[in-house]
């Protein structure tokens, strides 16, 4: 396949620290590729001097780039969507600024994207550096977002990621601002290949993925793929209503044979489990209808052709 150009989407977030060696990570990866590739780095509201310093580096710096300055702090996936709006490649690959990703992975995946047998590449990590409760937290954290969310999402998650222009435009027609960008990724599908590495120790700072943002991302990823929540609620009030007729079933016999004696328990015990597993299932119910509401009004595209041709058929004379 003939060389392609190639750009390098960076969000920037209190990595004022690493700016230095960020830009010589950069200038290693275009050495190692053979061809120019163009940086782009979006500063997403970072309080600290992130910008003024890539705008004072950047000038001199051996790659052509692109810097661009938020006007605050919209989040890492925003940021990754404004540089993706920005970059000029026919092959783009995303990578975080604190340089906890490696730049064999980068230059890896802008390899198989070259190659042309592979649309998506993303980084899988099979080990991290990290603190052990920030380990077990990721753990837990992933594990609930393939049980949830994507089950063919990798054990680790996925943080970089690699494309082609053609996929970039696609996610981009995406418009849905409370989402996931991994998981849009992956619900596009196309032919999508993995790169293992091992997560290094960030090059200074601290990061700034809280608990919160956490949560808030699994929420927003949740109620963005998924009606899993509304399926439960719908299955409880259904066992709820099967439960409460079998137990008002048993009450009634015990009842009857003078098991106990108290006034009203059997319907009103009855009652209220029936009537509140009943009021389970509606809500159940009523939600699914909401879902399918608010799946339309995402506008997500029913299918995207990944490959169409056209033949003339042949014909006797």
């Amino acid at each position: 396949m003939a060389d392609m150009t190639h750009s390098l989407v960076i969000p920037v977030y209190r990595n004022e620290e690493s700016i230095d060696a960020l830009i010589a990570v950069v200038a290693a990866i275009q050495d190692r590729v053979g061809q120019p590739v163009e940086a782009v780095f979006v500063v997403d509201g970072s309080p600290d001097r992130c910008f003024e310093l890539l705008r004072f580096r950047l000038p001199t710096a051996p790659f052509p780039s692109q810097l661009v300055l938020l006007s605050r702090n919209f989040g890492s996936f925003a940021a990754i969507r404004v540089g993706l709006e920005k970059a000029s490649g026919s092959l783009i690959a995303v990578m975080s600024a604190d340089l906890q990703e490696p730049a064999d992975l980068i230059v890896e995946m802008f390899a198989k994207l070259q190659s042309g047998d592979s649309d998506v590449v993303v980084g899988i990590r099979i080990g991290r550096n990290d603190p052990f409760l920030r380990r077990v937290a990721s753990r837990i954290f992933w594990g609930l977002y393939r049980r949830m969310v994507l089950p063919e999402m990798p054990p680790g998650g996925v943080d970089v990621f690699g494309c082609t222009s053609a996929i970039r435009d696609q996610l981009l027609r995406l418009k849905e601002a409370r989402s996931s960008l991994v998981g849009q990724l992956f619900w596009l599908g196309f032919r999508r290949s993995e790169v293992p590495y091992q997560r290094m120790p960030r090059h200074a700072g601290r990061s700034t993925w809280t608990l919160r943002k956490r949560l808030n991302y699994l929420t927003d990823s949740v109620y963005a793929f998924t009606d899993l929540p509304i399926r439960l609620l719908t299955v409880t009030g259904l066992v709820g209503i099967l439960v409460s007729v079998a137990f008002g079933s048993i009450t009634l016999v015990a009842r009857l044979l003078g098991w106990f004696s108290v006034p009203g328990y059997t319907v009103t015990v009855g009652l209220l489990l029936f009537f509140g597993s009943l009021n389970l299932f509606g809500l159940g119910l009523v939600g699914s209808y909401a879902w399918r509401g608010y799946e339309n009004t995402k506008a997500r595209p029913v299918a995207i052709p990944m490959l169409a041709e056209r033949f003339g058929g042949k014909h006797d004379t």
